[in-house]
């Protein structure tokens, strides 16, 4: 069932709480799986790209947001997903890429890099302009965060305007995990408070205003708040609904909106239902489904290091600890402990910091030769039953590894639909 993201708030006060799953990942095999995925359950895909990772300059994953809408399309034709199921957002759209200039240096970047995501077809605009730039505090205070957003809401109005199609619609507000997760152990994480909730949405309300941008604060449909979820390196803050009531109660204030929910991850169908019925239905996740293919792609590995005499042992693994050490920016600063710690922090940590090498030649290579030795062979049961129980269908028969790695990551994705509400609606249908 494909839900639009204009519909939520109404389905919320409906009494029919309907979610969305947004799916945070550059990977070409968990966007093929969310595509495939998409089109078997008819569902909308909603796929989000952030600041860092796509911009008019690259981002890290060296994709621009016209090459990243045009991969997603690409993968989406190869798996005969009607573009019409297909949502694309930008998500912390700001000047966080280049927070480390003067303000209005980096606000331009962040202005063009607006103008590039809505004219690539990105219709989701997450505002985020709270971070602050060279010489301002960390954290920027309503009033400077929603002016800024009021002018990346402007490039955007135009861009759409210029182009053609559909007029963007917003989320706003900040108050958000740390982006892939905690880098300690946690014990508890507060939700927002409600009257800053509700600051959030009256200042930037009123300054959208004072700039000719009412009908774009009209189409603002999202509010990110802290629910009280969280995943660290090494365990995971489940929702606990006991500790939202006063939130909860910003809805019925502002109807108009729904709460996004960021790092949903490894929560589980119970909790992420709980997030939907109580407001969240703009459930994000990112790490998880990254987490989940290195897990496949490592069992594989093992399987082939115990079944083919001339693979070898573990080369993906000792690929991929061989190109972290060698590179190791995306996770010196996030795991902490002995060399041991470290070491396994590198590749089995929840906040999955593995993602950024993927695309490295050298994983691509290993990836690309433990497919390959696999690719026909016929894995014992009993290989199956030691490295990755769960995937047992997959023993005594010719092997495709690619669908190996795209039902594992589905699994996580099913979560989700669950938890969204619609697999329900679709059986009521039915029955």
């Amino acid at each position: 069932m494909q839900v639009h993201l204009d519909e939520l708030a109404r389905l919320r006060i409906e009494g029919d709480p309907t979610g969305v799953t947004s799916v945070c990942s550059a990977h070409p095999i968990v966007l093929r799986a969310a595509l495939r995925h998409g089109r078997q359950q008819k569902s909308t895909v909603l796929i989000e790209a952030t600041c860092n990772q796509v911009n008019h300059r690259g981002g890290y994953t060296g994709m621009t947001p016209s090459d990243f809408a045009s991969l997603v399309m690409k993968i989406a034709a190869e798996e005969g997903c009607s573009e019409k199921l297909i949502v694309l957002g930008g998500d912390h759209l700001g000047p966080n890429p280049w927070r480390d200039r003067p303000a209005e240096e980096a606000m331009a970047e962040a202005e063009t890099m607006v103008a590039a995501y809505v004219e690539a077809g990105f219709r989701k605009i997450h505002l985020d302009a709270s971070m602050g730039c060279k010489g301002e505090p960390t954290a920027l205070d309503d009033e400077t965060t929603a002016h800024r957003a009021a002018r990346l809401a402007a490039v955007a109005e135009a861009s759409a305007r210029k182009t053609g199609g559909a007029m963007p619609v917003y989320v706003i507000g900040t108050e958000v995990p740390p982006p892939g997760g905690a880098d300690h152990a946690l014990t508890t994480i507060e939700p927002t408070a409600a009257a800053a909730a509700l600051k959030t949405i009256d200042v930037h309300r009123r300054i959208f205003a004072a700039a000719g941008l009412g009908q774009a604060f009209g189409r603002a449909i999202g509010l990110v708040v802290q629910p009280g979820v969280e995943f660290g390196n090494h365990n995971v803050i489940f929702y606990d609904n006991s500790k939202i009531a006063a939130l909860q109660s910003v809805l019925t204030e502002e109807p108009q909106f729904v709460f996004e929910a960021h790092s949903t991850d490894y929560q589980g169908t119970g909790p992420l239902s709980a997030l939907v019925k109580d407001g969240f239905p703009i459930l994000k996740v990112g790490p998880e489904l990254t987490f989940v293919l290195r897990e496949a792609l490592y069992a594989l590995d093992a399987i082939a290091s115990d079944l083919l005499a001339d693979y070898g042992q573990r080369p993906l693994y000792a690929a991929m600890e061989a190109v972290m050490l060698a590179q190791p920016d995306n996770w010196r600063r996030h795991y902490h402990g002995t060399e041991a710690e470290m070491r396994w922090l590198r590749h089995y940590s929840l906040s999955d910091r593995i993602r950024y090498y993927w695309a490295s030649a050298e994983a691509q290579e290993a990836v690309r030769r433990l497919c390959e030795a696999l690719r026909g062979q016929s894995v014992p049961l009993p290989l199956f039953g030691q490295h990755m129980p769960a995937a047992q269908h997959f023993a005594d028969v010719p092997l495709d590894p690619d669908e190996v790695l795209i039902w594992r990551v589905t699994k996580s994705l099913a979560d989700y639909h669950a938890a969204c509400g619609i697999g329900k609606k679709e059986q009521s249908k039915s029955g």
